[in-house]
């Protein structure tokens, strides 16, 4: 029974992979390449020599990923390079195949460089976070800034990601002659790392609640109650009255938060309420403490 059920996950991780790749191919085959827009990253370079040297874009990210994937295979080991040559292969023959069957036998879907970029850019994003969160990365620069997280922790992927990116986009604007496009390359940059955070973190972050107030213990029941998520009482003085206190604190995800604040408004107007966001939350019903950083 372990052994079908290890099968069955590492099955689904290969589906989840292989999806995440296709996702992030449509939008450099579909809406990127053919409109010549460098989003950074070895695709970026990929694109600018593709269109100098006629070279396939999903053969030259290969290519250009080959010493990458060694410096991987050195720094993060056997298990995790092998899912990383995976993704790379697979997202190169998809991009190869879509140029082909898409834009080939129907055309560029869109010239409006703005549109492309935003519906490239979030469309590498979403694949790059489906293989992020499998424990994988597309190659390339994802190979270096994971190494680099691991040094600087604090520092999320998509900052990373700006500075990099923001290099080549600069290149492509001297290559290609053309600043305008660069400006939009720039663009998908930039909402390419907006939608990759959010898909990343988005659904880490939550709400710190602080509630003093004299009815402490009915507004902790309630919470306790209807909201289903676990209180803590923090122990306090007021500095004028000398008196102790309880202080409600409580991490709640975003969408009980209204409903909190009802509660509160409803058991006492006179409450002192304090609201301020967490980035990541680690522990019961959040991220277990084992998550590996991406």
């Amino acid at each position: 029974m372990d052994k079908n059920i290890k099968i069955r996950k590492i099955l689904i991780k290969i589906i989840l992979i292989t999806f995440g790749a296709f996702v992030y191919s449509m939008g450099i085959s579909i809406f990127l390449d053919p409109n010549n827009l460098a989003p950074g990253g070895t695709t970026g370079i990929a694109i600018i020599i593709n269109k100098i040297t006629s070279l396939k874009t999903g053969t030259l990210v290969l290519l250009i990923n080959l010493p990458i994937l060694i410096f991987g295979w050195w720094k993060f080991g056997t298990r995790f390079i092998l899912s990383t040559i995976y993704v790379t292969l697979v997202s190169s023959f998809f991009i190869n195949a879509l140029n082909t069957q898409v834009i080939v036998n129907y055309g560029v879907i869109t010239h409006d460089l703005l549109l492309s970029g935003v519906a490239g850019g979030s469309l590498m994003a979403i694949g790059m976070a489906i293989v992020f969160r499998q424990g994988a990365t597309t190659g390339g620069t994802d190979i270096i800034i994971r190494a680099l997280r691991q040094k600087y922790k604090h520092i999320k992927s998509g900052t990373i990601f700006i500075i990099t990116d923001a290099i080549i986009v600069s290149a492509s604007a001297i290559i290609f002659k053309n600043i305008e496009i660069a400006l939009y390359a720039a663009i998908t940059i930039v909402v390419s790392n907006f939608v990759l955070d959010s898909v990343l973190y988005g659904g880490d972050s939550a709400k710190i609640l602080y509630v003093i107030s004299d009815n402490q213990e009915k507004i902790a029941k309630r919470i306790l109650d209807e909201i289903e998520i676990g209180v803590t009482y923090l122990k306090a003085e007021g500095a004028y009255t000398r008196n102790d206190k309880k202080v409600i604190m409580c991490v709640c995800r975003k969408y009980n938060y209204t409903k909190i604040r009802e509660i509160v408004r409803e058991e006492d107007t006179n409450a002192f309420f304090i609201v301020s966001s967490a980035n990541e939350v680690f522990g019961d019903g959040y991220k277990s403490h084992l998550t590996e950083e991406i």
